[in-house]
């Protein structure tokens, strides 16, 4: 346990830049606080003694705004940055070196029993206001975007974002765990190409003009050029296919 309180301390210095000197972590920072307390409360948890470790928690949680089960578990190195509003479920499992900004959720999605919360590998970071729910697994050196909900088991090294949260990186680029500027923006990204294709479709328009007086006719053949894949009419009697909806869960539009 020394050895993981350790590795919770040091971890603040290398992801918080605000970090100066081990005085003013020790007493100012509330995620370490209750991590600490988790830490004892788990012990205690693992020897199956009643009620105190649900009490020490629930100090925690008075003390720090921060609402970790006993019952989760949590590798060394874990860091909840500012960390009000956090909660982490009985059977949340988080990797080592994970780091959690304030407003995140690991909690479940129902009343059923066994394991019903999130499961995240190592190196994993977790964006401000996401909500993880669900028994699933994001994958070591994922990213959340703040304010995702994901549902869905998220592989290693992707990005999600979005509201439900897709997968919009993969096996590219590693970025810093700080750099939240750097994340994706695919509903940004949609706009513009609404935008573009619009601004297409009114040259088409000009140029098939009948009449001086701004009567348009267009031809329809002339939209099948420049309307989205995932737009365009299909003439089978279902349109979504699995692999059309795996390819828009994938980040492939809107």
């Amino acid at each position: 346990m020394i050895k993981t309180l350790r590795a919770d301390f040091a971890i603040i210095f290398e992801r918080d830049p605000a970090a100066r000197n081990w005085l003013e972590v020790l007493l100012c920072y509330p995620g370490l606080h209750a991590i600490a307390l988790y830490r004892f409360a788990h012990w205690l948890h693992t020897l199956k003694l009643p009620v105190i470790p649900r009490m020490i928690s629930q100090f925690a949680r008075f003390l720090t705004g921060i609402e970790i089960h006993p019952g989760a578990r949590i590798g060394m190195g874990a860091f909840i940055d500012h960390g009000m509003g956090v909660v982490i479920g009985e059977t949340a499992i988080v990797g080592e070196y994970v780091l959690i900004y304030q407003g995140v959720t690991l909690g479940g999605t129902g009343k059923q029993s066994g394991k019903r919360h999130p499961t995240l590998g190592d190196n994993v970071v977790i964006g401000a206001g996401a909500k993880v729910l669900g028994n699933i697994e994001i994958g070591s050196n994922s990213r959340i975007g703040a304010g995702s909900v994901v549902l869905k088991c998220v592989p290693p090294d992707c990005t999600v974002v979005g509201i439900p949260g897709r997968i919009v990186h993969r096996h590219g680029v590693r970025v810093s765990a700080l750099d939240h500027f750097q994340v994706p923006d695919p509903e940004g990204d949609v706009i513009r190409s609404l935008i573009g294709r619009v601004e297409q479709l009114e040259r088409h328009a000009e140029a098939n003009t009948l009449h001086p007086i701004n009567n348009y006719i267009i031809d329809s053949e002339l939209l099948k050029n420049v309307r989205p894949r995932h737009l365009t009419p299909c003439d089978r009697a279902n349109c979504f296919e699995p692999e059309e909806y795996e390819g828009f869960s994938e980040g492939g539009g809107i």
